[in-house]
């Protein structure tokens, strides 16, 4: 199985829909109607500076109908070229995606490493922390302590009130 990701202009939604019926592909889809963002054809976020918005489909199918998809994708994308029209395969159980150019057959991901990189290698890797995330960390840590179910309970919070009846939560 392969998950396609076709992201693109409304302006061309129907003309895929139309491509890849005609290709008998595609039968099956979950629309995405408003997607924002910036890709190579310039930003889509639907309001007054940037009006344009993308839809995306997203499509679980086999080899066979990724490629006609690929296919109908490519039609399309050849009688509009500057409508922002990209497709993407990522096959299953694999950790990256798959770029699928027009007509590109459905490629394999090499297998994974046999072992997991040794704590050097991983440290060598990684920077220092920065102290932003690390004060951010702290505090979601803090903050998950005081959910339901924590280890450590809430504790009560209250403030004096000044020139008032007194509080009657107050310790």
């Amino acid at each position: 199985m392969i998950r396609i990701e076709i992201i693109a202009n409304h302006s061309v939604e129907e003309n895929i829909l139309e491509a890849m019926q005609h290709e008998g592909v595609g039968k099956f889809y979950t629309k995405y109607p408003g997607v924002y963002g910036v890709g190579s054809a310039g930003p889509r976020m639907g309001d007054a500076i940037w009006p344009e918005e993308n839809f995306a489909l997203v499509i679980w199918c086999g080899e066979e109908e990724a490629r006609g998809i690929a296919r109908a994708v490519a039609a399309v994308k050849a009688h509009f070229p500057d409508e922002g029209i990209k497709l993407f395969g990522l096959p299953e159980n694999r950790p990256a995606g798959v770029n699928f150019a027009a007509l590109a057959a459905v490629q394999t991901m090499p297998p994974l490493a046999e072992s997991p990189p040794s704590a050097q290698e991983v440290s060598e890797v990684q920077a220092p922390p920065d102290t932003a995330q690390t004060a951010l960390a702290a505090q979601t840590v803090s903050a998950a302590q005081t959910l339901p179910g924590a280890q450590t309970p809430p504790r009560k919070i209250s403030a004096p009130v000044e020139d008032g009846p007194e509080d009657p939560n107050s310790e």
